[in-house]
């Protein structure tokens, strides 16, 4: 189907935007080869990470140690 615009959030922490970026070069001295970002849609507030790989096992583990544990639940993530 064809793409639509997504609505602007009613408030922060209401969409975020996930992703990987990377492979970064050099790697990192303990191994670290991609970088993880959150980002805030409405704040523009990011939560950043060095990370080993872009596996979902790796995403979650962001996700519930680095995000939810510290700042809440996001109402709804976005990912490509």
């Amino acid at each position: 189907g064809t793409l639509k615009p997504i609505q602007p959030p009613d408030g922060v922490w209401q969409l975020v935007s996930m992703d990987f970026h990377g492979p970064i070069n050099p790697t990192t001295q303990r191994g670290n080869k991609y970088i993880i970002s959150l980002t805030d849609i409405l704040s523009k507030f990011v939560i950043t990470k060095a990370v080993r790989d872009n596996t979902t096992l790796t995403a979650v583990r962001f996700l519930k140690e680095d995000v939810i544990s510290k700042f809440g639940t996001p109402r709804c993530i976005l990912t490509d």
